[in-house]
């Protein structure tokens, strides 16, 4: 979902990617996993054997067993590596070959190619879930002992090492959720951040030397303004390919772009994520020529930015929406990983409730395009009812490139009743849809129409209509004599009928009868069959032209209708 190259320029319509290999561009996907697991720790790319690595520390909740799901690039499943206990931190040694998975009272070592365990060090245990950073040849890891996980937000964690295949507890700690990012390559640094919480409502950010056995602090920085206004709100942290930038994803500011010697503001920042999301992740492409932002958002507005890593090139980012079951709803915060060579990206998402989780492995275009939705959405029929039929047609742009299927609109419904999603509706090749749904209560209808995008095509503004649902007409039938005679009586029969939901069991027709002097009374009600069909006799006193009216005062769901018929009464 990226370009994948150097140099960018703006082309008609979208971001076009100049000098891309053409088989880059010609094998862009964004191929998805549903993830069996149902909490997410962490992930950990291995480029070397094409390998993922993702954690859950809550999929054997009955019996305290986490589970690390193994997959290809293609998005096979290759293995489970069942853990003795919940498991949470994953990273890999700067020459990939030892995964480093840490559970609650273990740091355990996987051969990264046989996927065997070598090794498993006992080290203090936690009730929080760790995390945990590969560098200068050593391993990091955070370890916060409360008593209860409703105490994590607030309690202390500590910073712990294996450092010569033994434990070291390094004296630095801080309280709440510390969250570990190791400088690429050989740089033998990491970075810590402190996540906010009401113990410190002012977090830090901070970086560590780790060439030595201990770690040595340098740079650090807090964000919070003489107001306290401004404190940095973490959610993920990553170090660009050559170790000068830091990316922060921050829930309250977006995306801040560091330098990574002193922590200070880089020259030229990010542009602001789209109103209404939500920093959650970041990443940079393994090459150095992306970096992927990761959001929680809504409806069209992109949970995924992927763009050139530096700012200064200032051109469009590609966008990306996620909603519903097939894509999950919002990027993870520490969701996003690239492989080495920055041509693969993959990303965590999560639905609403956060029990569900996907996997998109995504390989970039070498451009993404505009779309929008263009004229004035129609309905019909223009006086929509409940329980009928309703077509909301409209006509979608698309830039760039026919795609390759057809593209679907996206529609919810909000009355009363609250929000429903509403079928999604394919697009033909002209532009044109139409979006269909059966109303169900009265009153005012809300209707949003979404085009979430695709892999070569950004988002489209969400565009809306409102109706007016109102009740069901009917229809009352009559079949009636011309003539009768007072003494054989009249007989009447009829029909209701009613659109939209089915009519109500147990009906009784209102019947009047009006006689040529102008005398109405009301006869006994005739009952509805459940066919609709009624009927009706009556004996008149009089002769002369005699109407009679059959009447229904309607529903809940219906309106009223009646009818009249003519009998001349001869003696």
């Amino acid at each position: 979902m990226t370009g994948a190259a150097l140099a960018v320029t703006l082309g008609a319509g979208g971001l076009a990617a100049a000098g891309t290999p053409a088989a880059y561009a010609a094998t862009a996907s964004d191929r998805v996993v549903k993830l069996p697991i149902s909490s997410y720790s962490a992930i950990a790319v291995d480029s070397a054997h094409e390998r993922v690595y993702v954690s859950d520390n809550n999929r054997g909740r009955y019996d305290n067993r986490g589970v690390i799901a193994v997959y290809d690039f293609q998005g096979h499943a290759v293995t489970t590596l069942p853990t003795d206990t919940r498991v949470s931190g994953l990273a890999l040694s700067e020459d990939g070959g030892t995964l480093y998975a840490a559970e609650r009272a273990r740091i355990v070592k996987y051969d990264s190619v046989t996927l065997k365990t070598t090794g498993a060090t006992n080290v203090y245990e936690e009730a929080c879930g760790r995390e945990l950073a590969v560098s200068g040849g050593k391993a990091w890891w955070t370890t916060q002992p409360a008593a209860y996980v409703s105490e994590c937000t607030d309690a202390r964690s500590d910073l712990d090492a294996l450092v010569g295949g033994a434990l070291q507890r390094t004296g630095w700690n801080a309280k709440g959720r510390l969250d570990l990012e190791a400088a690429p390559g050989d740089a033998k640094r990491f970075f810590m951040g402190q996540e906010a919480s009401a113990a410190e409502p002012d977090p830090f950010l901070a970086s560590f030397d780790a060439s030595g056995d201990n770690p040595v602090r340098d740079a650090a920085r807090r964000f919070a303004d003489a107001e306290g206004k401004g404190a940095l709100q973490l959610k993920d942290l990553a170090v660009s390919a050559d170790g000068k930038r830091v990316a922060v994803a921050d829930a309250a500011y977006g995306t801040r772009l560091l330098n990574a010697d002193d922590l200070s503001d880089a020259a030229t920042a990010y542009q602001a994520l789209p109103e209404g999301a939500k920093g959650s992740a970041v990443a940079f492409g393994g090459d150095g020529t992306y970096v992927a932002r990761g959001a929680a958002a809504s409806g069209s507005t992109a949970d995924l930015l992927v763009q050139p890593a530096d700012p200064a090139d200032g051109v469009t980012p590609f966008e990306f929406a996620f909603e519903g079951p097939l894509d999950g709803d919002r990027v993870v915060p520490r969701g996003l990983d690239w492989s080495k060579d920055g041509k693969r990206l993959f990303a965590v998402t999560t639905n609403a409730a956060g029990n569900e989780y996907w996997m998109h492995i995504i390989q970039p275009p070498a451009a993404q395009y505009d779309s929008r939705f263009t004229g004035t959405l129609t309905t019909a029929p223009s006086k929509p009812v409940v329980g009928e039929p309703l077509g909301i047609r409209g006509r979608l742009e698309l830039d760039g490139p026919a795609p390759a299927e057809p593209v679907k609109v996206a529609a919810v419904r909000k009355d009363a009743d609250g929000t429903q999603e509403v079928a999604a509706a394919k697009v033909a090749a002209d532009g044109s849809f139409t979006v269909l749904d059966v109303p169900d209560r009265l009153g005012e209808a809300t209707y949003t129409l979404r085009f979430l995008g695709d892999i070569t095509h950004r988002p489209a503004e969400d565009v809306t209509v409102t109706v007016d649902v109102a009740k069901a007409p009917t229809t009352v039938e009559l079949t009636a004599p011309a003539e009768a005679t007072r003494a054989d009586g009249v007989e009447i029969t009829g029909r209701l009928t009613g659109q939209g939901r089915a009519l109500p069991a147990g009906i009784d027709l209102k019947v009047t009868r009006t006689d040529r002097f102008g005398t109405t009374g009301e006869l006994t009600a005739a009952p509805v069959a459940a066919d609709g069909t009624f009927r009706i006799r009556d004996l008149p006193g009089k002769r002369g032209r005699t109407l009679y009216t059959v009447s229904y005062e309607g529903d809940a769901l219906h309106e009223g209708s009646s009818a009249g018929a003519t009998v001349k009464i001869t003696a």
